[in-house]
């Protein structure tokens, strides 16, 4: 069966907060995580580089101590995950940016992007500093198209039928490697933070789309509050410790 939740959330082990009852997620009270891109205009970031960091910043929250047991971020972590699991990319430059970096939070790099996460907070009590970012706008392009994934890597495919901003497309690598972090044993979980969080975020080839989402790989379903249709599948997120018998080639 393949395992998939809307918003983001999935799980079959006794960290994940999976509730089978949309109901319950919604009536709690919601929060969101904030992730914000560093967008100086003389020199952004190629767009995969970006989505990857995303996701990598969102792993990197996760697996934080502070994000565990009696943790400083603990609280707010769980009380996030109760609820639907949102995130919100916002962009900064310049002064915005070193604002931002003034916050609590870790900052994540890649190959020239910057992504910096923070603790969850209530949807409507966002910090003043980050409150002012536009969320609009992040728009990034790749000056080539990234190569194929290399072997043994984990990768989480986007749909390639759907049309979403970059910003968009951030939040949604950061679902889908949340996906794979709660289907993950502690074993591997530790094997992957271990060795940096290594990931690629590639399209999907069309003719493969579908076989990836019947595979019982974990499977994102966007809660529709932007941009595209509720229910509408955007990432697979395909961990070599996850797979099972899947089609093979692209």
């Amino acid at each position: 069966m393949t395992r998939t939740e809307t918003a983001g959330q999935s799980g079959n082990d006794s960290t994940s907060p999976f509730r089978p009852d949309e109901s319950d997620r919604d009536a709690a009270l919601q929060f969101v995580l904030p992730l914000v891109v560093r967008l100086e205009r003389a020199d952004p970031p190629a767009r995969t580089d970006a989505l990857e960091t995303a996701a990598r910043a969102v792993l990197v929250l996760l697996s934080d101590e502070r994000s565990a047991g009696d943790g400083e971020w603990a609280a707010a972590v769980r009380d996030w995950q109760d609820a639907r699991i949102r995130k919100v990319v916002r962009r900064a430059r310049g002064a915005e940016w070193r604002r931002a970096e003034a916050l609590p939070g870790i900052t994540v790099t890649g190959r020239r992007a910057e992504v910096r996460v923070y603790p969850p907070v209530p949807l409507d009590g966002w910090p003043k500093e980050l409150v002012k970012l536009q969320v609009s706008g992040t728009e990034l392009d790749d000056p080539e198209p990234p190569g194929p994934p290399a072997d043994g890597l984990p990768v989480l495919w986007l749909n390639p039928a759907l049309e979403m901003s970059a910003g968009k497309e951030m939040a949604q690598a950061g679902h889908g490697a949340q996906l794979a972090w709660w289907e993950l044993s502690e074993q591997e979980r530790a094997a992957w933070r271990a060795a940096g969080f290594p990931l690629a975020v590639r399209s999907a080839d069309p003719a493969r789309w579908e076989a990836l989402t019947r595979s019982g790989l974990p499977v994102v379903r966007d809660a529709g509050f932007t941009e595209i249709a509720p229910g509408s599948c955007t990432v697979v997120a395909d961990h070599p410790a996850l797979r099972g018998t899947l089609p093979q080639g692209r």
